[in-house]
């Protein structure tokens, strides 16, 4: 069981990532990265909001939906789910930390509409995890996409004081290095699998 539980987490985090490999969130992806601080609490608060998500949709569709034929309701239900946590999480860090609240900026709400956390609890129901599984992955996924955050927020910071032909600078440059970053983590297919054999 933890041997399985493990090649969850590790395949969530660096094989199935969901922003380098299943190109889900790239919106908060390219538009928070830019600094570190901001990539890191914008991570945080993803892996924040994928974990609530997981522990409220997965027993409505074990519970709710499924038992009583309302199967077709999932996308929606999920939907309001993590609208209502991102208000939440909003709330909190309003009162709690003003300064990531300022520096998230519009960028927070659009958790709502990541299409990453509403992959994340979907595909959990879809790979026929179990609770405790559906948790791993959701933290797997949330901690693939700080990776991916802040691994970016550092190239990014490479590329504001690379000598780029004015052609390339700004958005054109930024969608390059996502790609080359995307196309590095491709390189760990197979290996997590094959480590716990």
């Amino acid at each position: 069981m933890l041997k399985s539980l493990i090649v969850i987490l590790m395949t969530s985090v660096l094989v199935n990532n969901y922003v380098l490999n299943r190109f889900l969130g790239i919106c908060p992806f390219l538009g928070v990265s830019k600094k570190l601080n901001q990539a890191v609490g914008m991570g945080v608060a993803v892996i924040f909001v994928m974990l609530l998500a997981t522990l409220v949709t997965w027993p409505i569709q074990m519970y709710l939906l499924e038992p009583n034929d309302l199967g077709y309701m999932q996308t929606i239900v999920f939907i309001l789910v993590i609208a209502a946590l991102v208000q939440l999480v909003e709330i909190i860090l309003k009162k709690y930390v003003p300064s990531l609240h300022k520096a998230l900026g519009v960028y927070l709400p659009l958790i709502t509409t990541n299409c990453a956390v509403l992959g994340v609890t979907i595909n959990n129901i879809n790979d026929s995890y179990n609770f405790i599984e559906s948790i791993v992955s959701s933290l797997g996924c949330g901690l693939g996409f700080l990776l991916a955050m802040v691994l970016f927020a550092g190239v990014r910071s490479r590329l504001e004081t690379s000598n780029a032909p004015q052609s390339f600078k700004g958005l054109p440059l930024t969608l390059i290095a996502a790609a080359i970053v995307s196309c590095a983590f491709f390189g760990f297919a197979g290996i997590i699998e094959n480590l716990f054999i």
